[in-house]
């Protein structure tokens, strides 16, 4: 072959080449991202599923973060401070299947000796968001509840401004939630409610459970497949040109 047929395919090549590399790359990447999702997973499976304890005490909650405490199942008591539930809109839970529909997840500050904590009550479809459809559920007095501890819901670039005047929020905010509603300091977290069920049944609390997608390995074959695809197109091509080169 010339030197100038080789210049020729220099360019092709070192494109060929560098998309290769991303290809395969993409599919490293795909694979260490399943054994994180693994890991993730029966991390979260086993936090669900153990015993509950008793709620960390005010002193401890500056040394709390959520990747060694969040999903941890514990048990408070406390009085419901209903008069100043707020309504998160909910569109699905990868962890609650009762909400599956649109609908509202209520949540209502619970007085905990002298520190207030927000509690996620549970889930009220469209039409049950005004307390008043509820009144049943609006128990009084102390109550003993069992729930998760989960930490504030990120806010992404699309999600939609709370409107407190609606006393409507669109991100798990408990610290949002609070200054809106004149309760002061919170705990940097919030509970998940899942038992006991009030009377009347709303709001619908629930245990979690983990049903995290897991499509890392597909993702990964994907992406092995298309640099299996390039390296062939790219032989046939070379192949081609050789051929039409010769005659």
């Amino acid at each position: 072959m010339s030197t100038e047929r080789r210049r020729g395919l220099l360019a092709p090549s070192l494109a060929a080449l560098i998309a290769l590399a991303i290809l395969i790359g993409l599919g490293i990447w795909q694979l260490e991202r399943k054994v994180w999702k693994e890991a993730l997973i029966d991390t979260l499976t086993r936090r669900v599923s153990a015993e509950p304890i008793d709620l960390p005490t005010p002193a401890q909650w500056s040394r709390l973060e959520a990747a060694g405490a969040e999903f941890r199942r514990v048990t408070l008591r406390g009085e419901f401070q209903h008069g100043r539930e707020a309504l998160v809109y909910a569109s699905g839970s990868a962890f609650r299947s009762d909400a599956s529909k649109p609908g509202y997840w209520v949540f209502t500050p619970m007085q905990v000796g002298d520190a207030v904590v927000m509690v996620n009550r549970g889930f009220v479809p469209e039409g049950r968001q005004d307390a008043k459809t509820r009144a049943e559920g609006q128990v009084a007095g102390p109550v003993a509840i069992t729930g998760a501890l989960r930490w504030p819901e990120q806010r992404g670039l699309l999600t939609p401004r709370d409107d407190p005047a609606r006393n409507l929020w669109f991100a798990r905010d408990p610290a949002a939630i609070a200054a809106a509603k004149g309760l002061g300091s919170v705990a940097p977290f919030y509970v998940e409610q899942e038992a006991p069920a009030p009377p009347g049944g709303m709001p619908h609390p629930s245990a979690l459970t983990v049903n995290l997608r897991n499509d890392h390995l597909q993702y990964a074959l994907t992406w092995f497949g298309l640099a299996v695809v390039l390296v062939a197109v790219f032989g046939f091509w070379v192949r081609a040109r050789r051929t039409s080169d010769a005659q």
